[in-house]
């Protein structure tokens, strides 16, 4: 039996795509949570340093819209974390005791971000500003090693370590070897740099939209600017820590890495296939180029790289051509957005200007979409790829499941609370955007002025 039909027989779709659905919406909120602190202080930093009402500006409306997708977040994270326990019993039954230590640490991580935020947000006008700033920072600290938290569960599954199995039953737990296992080390800079590539290229994106329709004021530039800025030093940094984890997916992960790369058989001088779908042992429709994926291994056209038919069919990974083209098309994504990164790069060390043509604008208009796009395939790659293991090497995903009945029923309900999430997510800032752009209109707005008086008080001081 092949590893597709495995998976479509031992009865877990439901489950799978329940938990495949929270984990690809609460992936995005994921990744403003990581990131959109440091974007935010880094533009507020600018304003106090540089008394830039526009920037500070700038600050205090994002930090509003950082509140919104953190509230979202917290709900979907929430659905994630439930679902473990209802949907994959199995795993938490018999590896509970490892496999829950990251989730631990994150909440803690958790519970800091929210104090900081509810700070940070009712600091506005209520703070001395460089006081107020730095009460924001622990926001940048709590993110990252929150993520680092998670990622680290998802990384053990990958890699599992640091604990003695006796009689099926995990004892001898080493904290620090489950939470530092050997796939964290790549796992974890891959997810904070994918993070700020989204949130970078997301936000930036929807100021090119602004520069696009004439907006030309220093509100927009900066809203550009600042988030391309941090998504463009992250997109090279990205590039390096892909290669190097994918070198170390082939030592740890063989049979993953083999269907990101179609090795069918083990051999050297393997073939690097840029697209393509394999069907009965050839390869249709891609591009390939001899021995370079022996050469991106191990540096030489003589390396060994493990093929899928290395293990019997049954533990092979189902749906090669699925893994290899998200691997293929997050990659292509990669090296596009590093490319208009270091074409605005270009233009700032020469000009100190920012691309305004249309060539520029519009890619980097959806630079934002594209990089979500990214994530969702590169956790499309590490999952399904993992299969049919839950735990690598040690529990299948069919032993894993819950054999409780209703699944289907609470996939619909999903379905139905994303749908009114995005609703909100989506509804809430645009409404907000609509009375700032009114706001600036009359000249009305009080954040103008964030760390002065309202404009109520300000005309009751000006003299008769």
């Amino acid at each position: 039996m092949s590893g597709a039909a495995q998976v479509l027989a031992d009865g877990a779709i439901p489950e799978r795509t329940q938990y495949a659905a929270a984990l690809a919406f609460h992936i995005v909120f994921a990744c403003f949570g990581i990131a959109f602190p440091a974007v935010v202080l880094t533009v507020h930093r600018i304003g106090l340093r540089r008394r830039d009402p526009a920037a500070v500006l700038l600050a205090r409306r994002w930090s509003k819209m950082m509140a919104v997708i953190f509230a979202v977040g917290a709900v979907s994270g929430m659905v994630l974390s439930f679902g473990l326990g209802l949907l994959w019993p199995g795993l938490m039954r018999r590896y509970g005791a490892a496999f829950g230590i990251p989730f631990s640490v994150e909440g803690i991580w958790f519970f800091t971000e929210a104090v900081f935020l509810a700070i940070y947000i009712y600091g506005w006008r209520r703070l001395p500003p460089r006081l107020h700033w730095w009460l924001g920072t622990p926001l940048v600290v709590a993110a990252v090693f929150g993520a680092w938290s998670v990622v680290a569960a998802n990384s053990w599954m990958n890699t599992p370590g640091g604990f003695t199995l006796s009689d099926g039953r995990v004892t001898d737990v080493d904290p620090w070897a489950v939470f530092f296992n050997r796939a964290s080390l790549y796992e974890v800079p891959h997810m904070i740099l994918a993070a700020y590539m989204v949130v970078g290229f997301t936000v930036a994106g929807i100021y090119a939209v602004g520069l696009l329709r004439g907006r030309r004021d220093r509100y927009h530039r900066l809203g550009f600017g600042v988030p391309f800025a941090i998504g463009a030093i992250a997109a090279p940094l990205q590039v390096l820590t892909g290669d190097w984890a994918a070198r170390k997916i082939s030592e740890q992960q063989p049979l993953k890495f083999a269907a990101m790369e179609l090795v069918d058989h083990t051999h050297s001088h393997v073939t690097e296939w840029i697209g393509g779908i394999y069907l009965d042992g050839h390869v249709y429709f891609g591009i390939g180029i001899p021995s370079l994926d022996s050469i991106l291994v191990g540096f030489r056209p003589d390396t060994v790289v493990i093929g899928w038919d290395s293990v019997r069919p049954r533990l092979r990974p189902p749906w090669p051509n699925l893994i290899h083209l998200s691997f293929d098309l997050m990659v292509g994504i990669g090296f596009a957005l590093l490319v208009l990164g270091a074409w605005q790069g270009w233009i700032w060390y020469f000009r100190r200007s920012i691309l305004r043509t249309r060539w520029f604008l519009v890619p980097t208009a959806l630079s934002g979409a594209a990089a979500i796009l990214a994530v969702e395939l590169g956790w499309i790659v590490t999952e399904v790829g993992r299969q049919p293991w839950v735990v690598y090497g040690y529990l299948l995903t069919e032993d894993a499941d819950t054999t409780a009945g209703g699944v289907l029923a609470t996939l619909i309900a999903i379905f139905v609370i994303y749908a009114v999430l995005t609703a909100v997510v989506i509804g809430v800032p645009w409404t907000m955007s609509r009375r700032w752009r009114r706001a600036d209109a009359r000249q009305e707005d009080e954040e103008q002025t964030p760390y002065g008086p309202p404009p109520a008080e300000r005309a009751e001081r000006v003299p008769a």
